[in-house]
Parts: structure tokens; sequence; C-alpha cells
């Protein structure tokens, strides 16, 4: 079924909720949705609540408040108690068998994706919701675990086709034994009005966190752009990306955009010079202990001087040497995978594996030479230089001057400054070194390099009394130097170090209310991509400002770790995150389906039809068809609306997903065939 055509008012009906029964009930322990059992077998410590009894007042904006409260019989509240006071507490939501749904798990810290089944057994941990179909009333139900207090929950597979719920704090000095509201109920007559309507009741309800359609959105979600990730990783410099906008631009096509992704901050590591930065680095993991020392950037974009990239004998740059850097980078990354290996099942001697890391890291050394030294020998490399003539106002301005339609410059960082944080003493703000740790849920997710090598090094926590003095600090000086916004990257950090400030929730309102200060006040309220943020506590306490984030994970055009059978899978895979995904956070937030990286030319195109390198923006969530990547026959059908029109996509899905018993995403070779036709009945 498609999504209605104009979505914002085709569910807004008038009705008292006083004039009409809850479609909801909880009774001899099953809830039912108008006498059809949803779930049995409740334990008697589980309460239901209708929407009204919970919510008599908001201070969202009134026809918002009165449209929810007109459909306030086709909602309610889960709760429960339990005998003693937890910071966790796990409790039966009842049992579920027989039933096919559809759900959003989170699969790494960061990064969420959908899975099906019919029991509550089948489900994976860190659900953030569950959709039922209820065939029988021709609807859809959902269930969606909110924040109630200092506490945040999600869902988690049971025993005897259960659903658990887990609600927790992230701090033991923040206990709690009873909840009335810790997760809402809905139902509708499509998957899309029962998202739309069941956020909206959770919006009024919270009041902590803003619809994306009562938002604005940065201009750049209507334009074509470019990100220096994938192209250059950490070893992004002026060179690279202004060859990188020249190639486009010079292809007929100039990006309206430009994201400098990590590598363009002044970060350095623990027993480091304070005042150094660090170097040589090229791939993702090589600076997840590095730590924020300065605000602005780092020395090869400080030492960039004006004009230099504008004249007949501007800096040269060998389009291998990334490519070059990034192979050397990837064989030491392999070489230290296979020292842990031999590590971890018993092989004392471990010194060929030392020998063969350290003749890498030499060649890598030797690799990067003194280029970057000499490149810009006569710009500023002091840390006290603040002349316009150097640095990255200096080479936003050339850029601008140079690529006249480019409109914004963004540039990454994380949300605790670096991945690592920021440095204690090296800047005015109180930061400490505080340890990581990982809530019980995160335990059967993916195991993730990132997360590993962040818990290493721990994090260099700002005091969240000084988040807006933080956010603003770098803000500010960026909007100075000619950036208009930021990416702001590894958000879910804060729910590892939460313990002496109140929990996660606590934690992460006070980070979110400086960021969205600063954006105010620095970006226009606007300029701001978010990512790696796909777990419940980002959208429910985080998106009262941003309006514009990640709904799939990386975009790996092949497969890091090596992939005998192809690349392909990992697209498909990719694509399936961000339409699932699309249809609860798009309630939020503009979906950004991450970076697009192919060689075929012609696609950019394709891609950006209009003069001036303008797209055609989809209006609404993604719709998808159902479970598009493992059954061997189904095309995963995708469709939306634009400004002029309607878009339908069919894509061959099936080879990849993921894998419980390994807890990673892989290809699956007997799904990996053609597909010569469309499957209406999915």
């Amino acid at each position: 079924m498609a999504p209605p055509n104009d979505p914002a008012h085709s569910i807004f009906h008038v009705l008292k909720s006083s004039e009409r029964q809850n479609l909801f009930e909880l009774v001899d322990g099953k809830l039912c949705v108008r006498n059809v059992p949803l779930l049995t077998e409740i334990p008697s410590n589980v309460t239901f609540k209708s929407f009204s009894s919970i919510c008599q007042s908001s201070d969202a904006p009134l026809p918002l408040f009165e449209h929810v409260q007109s459909m306030s019989f086709k909602g309610g509240f889960l709760g429960f108690n339990k005998e003693e006071s937890s910071d966790r507490l796990m409790n039966s939501l009842g049992k579920l068998s027989g039933r096919d749904f559809l759900s959003i798990f989170r699969f790494k810290t960061w990064w969420s994706t959908q899975w099906v089944g019919n029991s509550g057994s089948d489900l994976q941990r860190e659900t953030q919701w569950i959709m039922f179909d209820v065939p029988e009333i021709k609807s859809y139900a959902v269930i969606i675990p909110i924040i109630e207090g200092k506490f945040r929950s999600s869902f988690h597979p049971g025993t005897d086709g259960h659903v658990m719920i887990g609600a927790e704090s992230g701090s033991t000095q923040a206990k709690t034994s009873s909840f009335d509201a810790i997760a809402y109920v809905h139902v509708s007559e499509n998957p899309y009005n029962l998202m739309k309507e069941a956020y909206s009741a959770i919006r009024v309800h919270l009041d902590t966190f803003k619809l994306l359609e009562e938002k604005s959105v940065p201009p750049l979600v209507n334009k074509f752009g470019w990100c220096t990730w994938d192209a250059f990783y950490l070893t992004v410099e002026p060179t690279g990306i202004w060859q990188g906008v020249k190639e486009f631009s010079d292809g007929g096509l100039s990006p309206r955009f430009l994201i400098i992704d990590d590598g363009w901050q002044s970060i350095n590591f623990d027993g480091q010079n304070p005042n150094e930065d660090a170097k040589n680095l090229v791939l993702g993991g090589t600076q997840m202990t590095a730590r924020l020392h300065r605000f602005d950037e780092c020395e090869k974009f400080r030492k960039y001087k004006s004009g230099s990239m504008l004249e007949p004998d501007s800096p040269p740059f060998d389009p291998k040497k990334p490519k070059m850097l990034i192979s050397k980078a990837i064989e030491i990354e392999f070489a230290e995978k296979a020292r842990n290996k031999a590590a971890q099942s018993g092989i004392a001697d471990l010194s060929q594996y030392d020998v063969k890391i350290e003749k890498l890291k030499r060649e890598l050394d030797e690799m990067f030479g003194g280029e970057e030294e000499i490149t810009f020998s006569q710009g500023c490399v002091n840390t006290s230089c603040k002349s316009e003539n150097f640095g990255l106002k200096a080479f936003t301005r050339d850029l601008r001057t140079n690529f006249k339609g480019l409109d914004d410059i963004y540039v990454w960082h994380a949300l605790c400054g670096a991945w690592g944080g920021v440095r204690p003493g090296t800047t005015h703000l109180d930061s400490n070194i505080v340890p990581c740790k990982l809530s019980p849920g995160l335990g059967g997710t993916m195991e993730d390099l990132a997360v590993v090598k962040i818990v290493e090094g721990s994090i260099g926590l700002v005091h969240p009394d000084q988040a807006e003095d933080f956010y603003d600090s770098m803000h500010s000086y960026l909007s100075k130097v000619g950036i208009t916004g930021v990416k702001v990257d590894v958000i879910h950090t804060l729910e590892y170090v939460s313990e002496d400030y109140g929990g996660r929730v606590d934690l992460a309102k006070a980070y979110y209310k400086g960021l969205s200060k600063s954006l105010a006040k620095n970006f226009n309220g606007t300029g701001l991509i978010s990512s790696m943020q796909q777990c419940n506590d980002f959208f429910l306490v985080g998106t009262q400002q941003i309006s514009i984030g990640r709904v799939g994970d990386d975009f790996w055009f092949q497969d890091p770790n090596g992939d005998p059978m192809g690349v392909y899978w990992l697209q498909g895979v990719h694509m399936i995150h961000c339409a699932y995904n699309s249809m609860w956070m798009g309630q939020f937030i503009q979906p950004d389906w991450d970076m697009f990286q192919s060689d075929h030319l012609n696609l950019y195109s394709l891609m950006v039809p209009f003069p001036n390198a303008y797209i055609l923006l989809s209006q609404q969530e993604t719709a998808s068809s159902r479970t598009p990547s493992l059954t061997g026959k189904t095309i995963l059908k995708i469709w939306n609306f634009n400004k002029y029109g309607g878009v339908l996509g069919a894509f061959n899905c099936q080879g990849a997903g993921w894998d419980p018993k390994e807890r990673r995403i892989k290809g699956y070779s007997h799904c990996y065939k053609p597909i010569s036709r469309l499957y209406s009945c999915e």
C-alpha cells in the first residue's frame, strides 16, 4: 500500500477522544486491539493506561496537541512495577506468538536495521520498535519503547515467545522501581499513518523533541554535494579537496556543498606533546583514541596560504598517493588483526607479527615522506597566527572564489569533540578522562572496532555544565572561517560515560541543549547533519533543533573484511537499512542515505537532472516492501513523492542480512540469484 498523497493532512481528523472508546484493552493477561489479542500471558505487574490519562497537557503547538488528542483512542501506554529499585529493570510485556512482525534493532552502538519474525523469542536485542500485522481488523499496530524520567527503554527477546522490555538509566546513582509510560502502543490502517500518528503522540507526551514538519531543514538537502571521506579518509588535505571539487566541476557537475570529513581537526594522543598534532593517520581506527587539543584546524590545513591553488604553479597533487596510503594502511590493519587472532589462539611468540607490523608502519611513514611539510612551506604553522591569509579561512575563501556555486562547506566532528573527546588541560574547558561502561544490552550486538578502541582509550568528557560553551567554542570559530555547518558523528558514546552525570538521559539532554543553542547561534539553526545516532534516546531527546541525519550505516563500495563472492551485496543491505529506518527516523529528521560512490560516471547525471546541481528531494519517509533480503525471491520496492510526481524503484537486494549466531551482517551465497519479476504479494 502506498502512503497517502498528502500525509501531513490526511490523518488530521478532528474528533473528540471522549467520543470514542479506546481501541486497546489489557484484561485477563491479554493486550487486545479491537478484541484481537496481540500479547498474551502478560504479567500482573504490567499496566495499560490511556493516552489521555497520562498526557492531559503539553507545551506542543495547540494544533498538534488537538490533533493528537483527537486520535488518542487509538493508543496508550504500557508500564510496569518491581518490588526493588534498580538502574536497569527487565520485565516481560507478555507473549508474542504466531503473529508476523517487523522490527528495528541496534546491530551496533550507532546503527540500526530491520528484522522480522512471528515470536517474541525471534526479537533481537536493543529493538527500537515492533510493528504487528493485524489482518483480522485490516490494520497495523506498533509498540515503541520510550523514555520516562531518567530511563530509556528497548525490547529484547524472551523465552517461550515473551517480549522483554529493558529500562536503564546508565548510572547506578539513578534508580527506580516503577513506570507508568515506558512504552507506547498505537494502531492505524497502514504503516505510514501508523508511524506518523504514533510519533506525533509521543512528541506531545514527552515534549523533548520536535517532528520534522515543525523544523526547517538546511538548504543543502536540495543540492548535489561531495564528502571527502571515501576519497581520502584521514589523509584529507587542501590540495586533494581542491582537486576533487575541480574534477566534478570540469565534468560539468559542480558540487553545491562540500563536507570535509574526519582528518581536519587538531588531535593528538595521550603522552604526545600537547601542542603537536597526530601525524600520518590514514584509516578510521587509528584516530579513535586521539583527543581534541585545539578548536582550530590541524597543521596541514593551517599552513594553507591564500591564493596558493589559484596560481599557475599551484602545489601538485598525486591522485595515486591517497590510494597507495590507504592500501598500505589496510595491510597494517590486516597484519594487526592477524596478530590479535594469534594472541587469542594462545601463540606465545608473536615476534614475527610485531616485526611485520613495524615494517609496514615504516613503509607507510616513508610513503608520506616530506611532502606534507613543504606543500605550503610559506604558510602559518604557529598556533597563534590568526592572519586571514592563512589556514581554513583562506582555503574556504579560495574555494568559493574559484567554484562559484559552492554554497555550503561543512566539517566533521564527534559529539564529544573528537573520537576520544577533549584532552584535559589543553583548552579552557573542564575535561576529564572517563572510563567507558557499555550497557548489557549491547552485549548481543556486532563487534565494532570503534567501540573497542573507544573503550580502550576512554573519553575526555567535557563537563555537561559546559556543553554550551564547548560547542560554541568550536562552532563560533568555524563560522568565522567560512564553515556553514557541521556533520556531528560518534553520537552514542555519551551512554558509555553517564555514571556520574545523572544517567544517559540527563547527560544527553545537557549535551543536546548546548548543541542546539550553538546550532541556532552559529549555523542559522539548520547547519548540522547527525550521524552514528540510530538509538532511540537520540531521537527522543536530541532532535529539538536537528533536522537531518543518517538513516543507514556506512556505505561500503566493497567489503572491508574481504568478500570472496563479490562486493555488491553490501550495497543492497545498505539500501535495506536506509529504507526501513526512514519509516521512523523520517518522523524526526530528513533521512540522509549517506554517501554514494560509483565508477559509473553517467549515474551522476541521472541523479542530478537539473541545472545548478539541484536534485529532486523526496517529500516524506520512504515506503518499502517486506522482507527483501533473504527470501531468495523478493525485490526491494521503494517509492516516494517529490515536487513533480512519484518515483518507484525496484532493487535486487537478496544475499545479505543479520546473522544472530555470528552477530554480524554477512552474505548468504544461496540467495545470490537473479530475479526476473516482481512478487506483488510481498
